[in-house]
């Protein structure tokens, strides 16, 4: 088939390359315009811009798809012209106009990090991760006008592991996710693929912001894992100590329960926190203008180890 594909960050570059590598045919790809990056605040493309250069494909790159605006106008142009078969998104970040829906003949198809209509929104992986769920998924389904409720075609399971953090599994379900998209679109292709409405109770997850993952040390020791696992790399987890505002990476649950939720205790090979019903172990932290390290060489290098709380 002939597709545009549609995607910005890195985990869609995962599914672009498993596209490439197909017999269907990408004759295009729609993707946020370049973005400043770094110190210089430079332009960059994105990660999914990058590899369709590398490989010679036409980069469509609007702000909008709505009709009156000299980009939108001049993309939905092209969209048309070009004809797709189908339009695979994989966290394309950006709205798709109604009238554009049923340009492909397919549709757009979006495979989305979680099994629908659960985790429905911005964060589908960090919300399960954060709910404790043991198993997530992904899902193909084609886009209508509501926020992920269109009818599923195809889905593939994924186990959340323990010590999972949204960048692990996400990962696993970027590679899972790209042969689910392929698989779903060889069946359009040969017409195997029947779309069905979803079915159970939905959830919904938006966007996660900084303010979201500051840590809540009064909560039971498993819900600060979970949620400090679940922010991890983005936006990272942090708390105060003092004036300090203190990045931490994931924590272990200890066998212990001795210490006041927030309350820290800087030991010799290792420094405990208390939470709402146990304490747990700091792994990495990161301390204003430095970089992350081992907790433990941070607390060696501590003048001061008494009384020290976390907020």
């Amino acid at each position: 088939m002939r597709l545009i594909f549609a995607g910005t960050p890195e985990p869609a570059v995962v599914a672009l390359q498993r596209l490439l590598d197909s017999e269907h045919e990408i004759v295009a790809v729609l993707t946020r315009p370049d973005a400043p990056r770094g110190r210089g605040r430079t332009l960059h493309p994105s990660p999914v811009s990058a590899l369709a250069q590398d490989n010679g494909i036409e980069v469509l790159t609007p702000r909008t798809l709505k009709a009156g605006t000299d980009d939108g106008d001049a993309v939905r142009a092209r969209l048309r012209e070009l004809a797709p078969d189908a339009v695979p998104v994989v966290a394309y970040g950006n709205l798709i106009p109604a009238d554009l829906l049923d340009v492909p003949a397919h549709g757009w198809i979006n495979l989305h990090f979680s099994l629908l209509p659960a985790w429905r929104g911005a964060a589908p992986v960090q919300a399960a991760i954060r709910a404790g769920e043991k198993t997530t998924g992904a899902t193909t389904f084609r886009i209508d006008e509501g926020l992920d409720t269109g009818d599923v075609i195809a889905t593939v399971q994924e186990e959340i592991r323990d010590t999972d953090t949204a960048d692990d599994l996400l990962t696993r379900l970027a590679y899972a996710g790209a042969d689910l998209l392929a698989e779903t679109m060889d069946g359009l292709a040969d017409g195997s693929a029947v779309p069905r409405p979803q079915k159970g109770e939905a959830t919904h997850v938006g966007k996660i912001t900084t303010d979201d993952a500051r840590i809540d040390w009064s909560a039971p020791a498993q819900v600060v894992d979970r949620h400090i696992r679940a922010v991890t790399p983005g936006p990272g987890a942090w708390t105060m100590l003092g004036e300090q505002r203190i990045k931490l990476g994931p924590v272990t649950p200890a066998e212990t329960a001795e210490l006041a939720p927030g309350e820290v205790k800087v030991e010799k090979n290792r420094v405990r926190a208390g939470t709402g019903d146990g304490d747990v172990v700091l792994g990495g932290l990161q301390s204003p203008g430095k970089k992350m390290m081992d907790a433990a060489d941070w607390g060696r290098g501590l003048q001061e180890t008494e009384g020290l709380v976390m907020a």
